[in-house]
């Protein structure tokens, strides 16, 4: 192996953009990569990499991919693109299209076109991606699972939801197998799933699902755990979706008044809850002026 390949194994990071503590000077960072201040130190040393070992250098490429996240990471999606770019077409010559090194660029450029709403971009990167490390890592492993996940993002931003719930059924299906039932994850993805039959009007569906999520998050975290209130709150918006407005409003009834008692009234959670309820009067308003 030479010494690029080795050296660019040990100073990179599995996930998108996470910085690699074989690299004393990326531990230096500070913990927010968001932060406008990480970007400041990222960019000086970026510059002072590319004078002293050149653009292509593995060392340069870690901190020039760390600064592409840290753009992402405070929605500067073009200055990300670049950067990005230009690293995975070097580790795509240094290390080879299939390396994981290589694909876990990808996935952050893919990220970075899909922040810009470049779909087709974004796209083509994911599936590449999502292909590789199925065949690599296999359908269970997390990095498979993340990349499946920035798919049906891609997909749900088009309107693509057929497409979106079939990667997301077998999402989910992987995850009550391998996590278990209860597991955040896999109470993350269900919810997600039913949201998107929610989209497509598959009604029964989306609210067997989301009563499903709620027993669930009630089991596991406790009846007033804010994640429980959320899939209440998620529950309400289908009955709402559909004008069922007397269950909605009850079940966002029950959800406010947890939500005063636990966070507080001037919590953002709870003033949503409150103005969904307020759409709701307007939208029944609405509908009785239609009828006269």
């Amino acid at each position: 192996m030479s010494r690029s390949r080795d050296l660019l194994r040990r100073l990179w990071s599995r996930s998108n953009g996470r910085k690699d503590s074989d690299d004393p000077d990326e531990q230096q960072l500070p913990k927010n990569l968001a932060s406008v201040e990480a970007s400041n130190i990222l960019e000086a040393r970026v510059e002072k990499r590319k004078r002293e070992l050149g653009s292509e250098d593995p060392a340069t490429l870690v901190s020039m991919n760390n600064l592409g996240f840290s753009y992402w990471k405070q929605g500067r999606w073009k200055e990300a693109e670049k950067l990005q770019l230009h690293v995975m077409e070097s580790r795509k010559r240094v290390l080879g299209p299939e390396d994981p090194v290589t694909l876990s660029t990808m996935a952050s450029l893919g990220f970075a076109y899909w922040g810009q709403g470049q779909y087709k971009e974004a796209e083509e990167l994911q599936v590449y991606v999502l292909e590789k490390r199925k065949h690599l890592l296999g359908l269970e492993n997390p990095d498979t699972q993340e990349i499946m996940n920035n798919l049906v993002c891609t997909y749900l931003d088009q309107g693509r939801f057929k497409e979106a719930e079939q990667l997301q059924i077998q999402e989910f299906e992987l995850s009550s197998r391998t996590q278990g039932p209860e597991n955040p994850h896999t109470l993350i993805s269900m919810g997600n799933l039913a949201s998107t039959y929610t989209k497509q009007g598959k009604w029964a569906e989306a609210e067997s699902l989301q009563r499903k999520v709620i027993e669930l998050h009630s089991k596991s975290l406790g009846p007033d755990h804010p994640s429980t209130f959320g899939s209440m709150a998620n529950l309400a918006s289908i009955y709402q979706e559909q004008e069922r407005w007397k269950e909605a409003l009850d079940l966002y009834f029950k959800v406010m008044k947890a939500r005063k008692e636990v966070l507080g009234p001037a919590h953002p959670d709870t003033l949503s809850t409150m103005a969904s309820m307020g759409s709701i009067y307007r939208e029944e308003k609405d509908g009785k002026k239609q009828r006269r």
